[in-house]
């Protein structure tokens, strides 16, 4: 079959090295690097000053490409870090899962809903099981890691330290295709609110009066309403104790008053299930804990 060439996957890297996209191979029709692990490192090439990894190994180099796809068809690998990207992977239910399960696509279609935000068009591919990776560039200066589930069942990320298979690439499973060529989009504002490290999300807020920060707390609030509404079952005081204590830095730093985060947590948190009275404690208990640590006497002390 035409696919499985060596000729195409060469091809198939360098469109991705064309996007500015850093790219390595994986074995042929499996979607593990083919490169070799630290153990076994010659220490000569790339890695004559020391083992370097696949991320550090990764490459737009159009030269370096034409060789490392030259006589064997891998598969592409996409570092996501150097290229500038985060990727949310949505996943399948696995064969034996119950089949009232839902799928990535369907999870991440609520959580925007909830949020009150349309499915994001950028560039999309199909998977091999099925699935299907949604691709986004980052916000300058941001370093983002993986995530897994954090957004919701079934959907991963995949920033700094990660990686995903190219289009082009195939498996036993099927191959990885482009469903929307559309260029990828900037990260939305509110996706970044709840993928951002909580101790690293000071930088939403440096210059708390500007008017980014402003729109980023107000993302930060729709995003973390909408991850109490959608908490599953036995994770919802959780999921609320958690945007509260997350929420609780805008108030600190006067970007939100806490009226209208205590009225908007306390909706959400009756909307999941939980009872008014512990949506009270919760949330007075969450946004305490926040503030007493947040507040400009604390960052100075």
């Amino acid at each position: 079959m035409t696919h499985h060439a060596p000729t195409a996957m060469l091809s198939a890297a360098l469109q991705a090295a064309k996007y500015s996209w850093h790219v390595f191979p994986l074995r042929p029709a499996d979607k593990r690097p083919a490169l070799h692990g630290e153990a076994v490192c010659p220490l000569i090439g790339d890695c004559a000053g020391g083992h370097r990894k696949w991320e550090d190994r990764a490459t737009i180099d159009p030269d370096r490409i034409r060789r490392a796809w030259a006589d064997r068809p891998f598969n592409i690998g996409i570092a996501t870090g150097p290229s500038g990207l985060l990727v949310i992977d949505l996943d399948m239910p696995k064969r034996n899962s119950s089949t009232d399960t839902p799928s990535g696509v369907t999870t991440f279609g609520a959580l925007c809903e909830r949020a009150g935000q349309p499915v994001p068009t950028t560039y999309r591919t199909r998977t091999a099981s099925g699935g299907h990776h949604l691709y986004f560039t980052t916000p300058p200066g941001a370093r983002l890691g993986n995530s897994a589930g954090r957004l919701g069942k079934l959907i991963d990320t995949r920033a700094h330290g990660g990686y995903v298979v190219a289009a082009g690439s195939f498996t036993a499973t099927g191959p990885y295709t482009v469903t929307d060529p559309t260029p990828p989009a900037p990260l939305p504002e509110w996706l970044y609110a709840l993928l951002a490290p909580r101790q690293a999300s000071r930088s939403l807020t440096a210059v708390a009066a500007s008017p980014r920060a402003s729109r980023y707390a107000a993302a930060a609030l729709r995003a973390e309403t909408a991850s109490v509404r959608t908490a599953p079952t036995g994770e919802r005081d959780c999921t609320l104790l958690s945007a509260a204590r997350a929420l609780g830095r805008f108030i600190a730093w006067g970007d939100l008053d806490r009226s209208v985060v205590e009225e908007a947590l306390q909706e959400a948190g009756e909307a999941a299930g939980l009872s008014a009275r512990q949506c009270h404690s919760t949330v007075r208990s969450g946004l305490n804990w926040s503030i007493a640590r947040n507040s400009p006497q604390a960052r100075t002390a």
